[in-house]
């Protein structure tokens, strides 16, 4: 929520979204884009939500709607391991984003860049300023890290969405440890957390504490202006899945970890190595190794420190979230 409290920032945060859009990711991009302190440097797309073309396509569909400057570069079509998961349209819709009709004339075109390019060009144009926001598998980060180490440590932040780090029991929401993003690529989630920078995970055991429901939808129908009215218009769907399950709305899993971005201090974090199984029946858990404890000597004592959340403001994310992009009406 912009009030006088907090008044609007010069744009500080350069950040390139790497994303699968995917009805929560499009809820997350417009979020970003109506930010004050956010600059978007580009938009990255990735399989997952949808094959790899229908999401780029939803991505320029977005640019062009909301007038996003930031350009968009197509990415990888599968995991490193050369496999596409089927994309899941009982969430998201045959297009990922709800079904809503999606014009496609005058679309503008991707950026020449494969994705991964297009990371490392710009890190390495702005060294020490960009995070890296990834919200859906991990293959485009794992990409450029592969061909390009050094961005490693040119990068200022990586923060993710994805991972279930049982904090209350098994928590995942494709097996019952793992969650979509890591199983999705496992092999890139294990790089990528391995890497010599900084991650955030923003994992579903922070992201299922915040729901939008009918009150914050009713809200941005009535006063969010376009991107409000999009969003509650592609959230039908989805909305409709949550309530199978008996929540009155849907988890806000991207936009937490966008909100992350432009303010940590509504989450407590822990850190400590996180390793991604990469096969078996636990293919795609997310684990925190804990130095409170004296393992012997295993697989995590070599990778680096890496934080995931353990807790979140859940009512003052979701008063940003729907604040954003109508700043003239108190916070719920």
């Amino acid at each position: 929520m912009l009030s006088a409290e907090n008044p609007a920032r010069s744009r500080s945060l350069k950040v390139i979204f790497d994303t699968d859009p995917g009805v929560d990711d499009a809820a997350a991009l417009l979020f970003l884009n109506a930010y004050p302190s956010v600059t978007l440097l580009g938009i990255t797309t990735v399989f997952g939500n949808a094959d790899i073309d229908t999401v780029t396509r939803n991505a320029l569909y977005l640019k062009k709607r909301f007038a996003i400057s930031a350009p968009v570069a197509r990415g990888a079509g599968a995991s490193l391991s050369g496999e596409a998961s089927l994309p899941p349209v009982h969430v998201h819709g045959q297009n990922g984003i709800g079904d809503i009709v999606v014009d496609q004339s005058g679309l503008p075109e991707p950026d020449a860049r494969a994705a991964h390019r297009f990371i490392i060009d710009m890190v390495r144009a702005n060294p020490g300023e960009i995070t890296l926001l990834a919200v859906g598998r991990m293959t485009n980060l794992a990409l450029a890290l592969r061909e390009a180490p050094d961005i490693a440590s040119l990068v200022r932040n990586v923060v993710i969405m994805g991972g279930a780090f049982s904090l209350a029991g098994h928590n995942g929401n494709v097996t019952p440890v793992a969650e979509a993003n890591m199983i999705g690529d496992p092999l890139a989630a294990d790089e990528v957390f391995g890497a010599a920078w900084p991650v955030t995970a923003i994992g579903l055991d922070v992201t299922r504490q915040i729901v939008m429901g009918p009150a914050e939808l009713d809200r941005l129908a009535a006063h969010g202006g376009e991107a409000g009215r999009f969003i509650v218009d592609t959230s039908r769907g989805y909305r409709a899945f949550h309530a199978q399950f008996g929540i009155d709305g849907y988890y806000v899993h991207d936009s937490t970890a966008a909100v992350y971005v432009v303010d940590p201090s509504l989450f407590e974090v822990r850190s400590g190595p996180v390793r991604v199984a990469t096969d078996g029946v636990a293919v795609g858990q997310t684990i925190q190794r804990d130095w409170g404890i004296p393992y012997p000597p295993g697989e995590w004592d070599m990778a680096p420190d890496q934080k995931i959340a353990v807790s979140v403001d859940a009512n003052r994310v979701l008063g940003m979230l729907v604040g954003t992009h109508i700043p003239c009406l108190p916070a719920l």
